[in-house]
């Protein structure tokens, strides 16, 4: 079947004919009909996570998917052949550039009702980013302040909306074009990040989702009040995420070094710093989809492009002033 791989780290990603995917007892077949496309992978294709996610080459990239159940595993009991379905697929198992892939029943649900393919495809790795970082991690309360840094993009746009249903006051940065853009999602408070610092705006946080790192990062630990809890998924790793990957012990030192000196600012300043890697779950996307279908979350693609336009499309996504995600239609 024809899919888009790469052969080798930093090299591009080109179209190939690879093996049909083995379906297991407790796999669901889909036909893949779209697939967003994510900063994860391009950041797989230039090697900044063959440490502690390797990958055996040549791979299929793709890590999310809409499309209809073609067959499944004899132990399959949640979906049938013809049902909507989308999914993250685990680490492992990705592959969504491609006609068909094979998907571990729990991590995939049916799509929502009221959205088309390439909506549906848009969400999966992004909204349960959102979930886990606000929901699971966050515990985010009515009443409580929540910075959502880059507002506009693929993670930021969801965790704006899934903020605000969570009852939080919300501030986020965005540029200056954008901000009637993400005031329309729900932010209260917007900060241009080209004129304005957000430091110096803001202050007295319970969360932030942090997507940049580096300084943004440094500067994301002062806003937050006492107790108060920065979620980065730009990194870097800390010792928690180490252990819970199971990850050997030098590869467990060279994170903790890694995460050192945010850990300490973190704790010199009264604050946690927590590492974020999102993980697959299809009951998280169903909780997900029924406030979709309920209207309280919607998606945003910034840009279509066909299938075989993929290189295409990681190109526009590399080069950024989109809003929400790019996604590819299927085959």
């Amino acid at each position: 079947m024809r899919a888009f791989v790469f052969d080798t780290y930093q090299q591009p990603v080109h179209e190939a004919q690879v093996s049909e995917p083995g379906v297991g007892d407790h796999d669901v077949l889909v036909r893949v009909t779209a697939a967003g496309v994510n900063q994860l992978d391009e950041k797989i294709r230039e090697g900044e996570f063959k440490a502690i996610l390797p990958a055996k080459t040549p791979l299929t990239l793709g890590h999310d998917v809409a499309g209809t159940v073609i067959r499944v595993g004899a132990g399959v009991t949640g979906f049938r052949p013809g049902d909507q379905v989308f999914a993250r697929p685990r680490d492992g198992r990705i592959g969504t550039f491609a006609e068909r892939i094979a998907i571990d029943e729990a991590d995939l649900a049916h799509a929502p009702a009221r959205l088309s393919p390439v909506e549906a495809a848009s969400l999966p790795l992004v909204a349960l980013t959102a979930w886990q970082a606000l929901v699971v991690r966050g515990n985010v309360q009515p009443g409580q302040k929540v910075l959502v840094h880059a507002g506009a993009g693929g993670v930021g746009s969801i965790a704006i909306q899934l903020a605000k249903h969570l009852g939080a006051h919300v501030a986020t940065t965005a540029s200056a074009k954008n901000a009637d853009f993400v005031r329309d999602l729900g932010a209260d408070v917007v900060v241009d990040y080209r004129s304005q610092d957000f430091e110096a705006e803001l202050s007295g946080y319970d969360l932030v989702l942090d997507s940049l790192g580096g300084d943004n990062l440094a500067g994301s630990l002062r806003v937050l009040r006492p107790g108060g809890k920065v979620i980065g998924i730009a990194g870097p790793p800390d010792p928690a995420y180490a252990r819970e990957k199971g990850l050997n012990p030098v590869l467990r030192l060279a994170i903790a070094a890694l995460s050192r000196k945010v850990r300490r600012q973190a704790t010199k300043l009264g604050v946690t710093y927590e590492f974020l890697w999102m993980h697959a779950s299809g009951e998280q996307l169903r909780q997900i989809a029924a406030l979709v279908d309920d209207g309280v979350l919607r998606p945003v693609v910034g840009k279509t492009l066909p299938f075989d336009q993929t290189p295409q499309a990681l190109d526009a996504l590399g080069a950024g002033g989109l809003r929400g995600k790019v996604v590819v239609t299927g085959p």
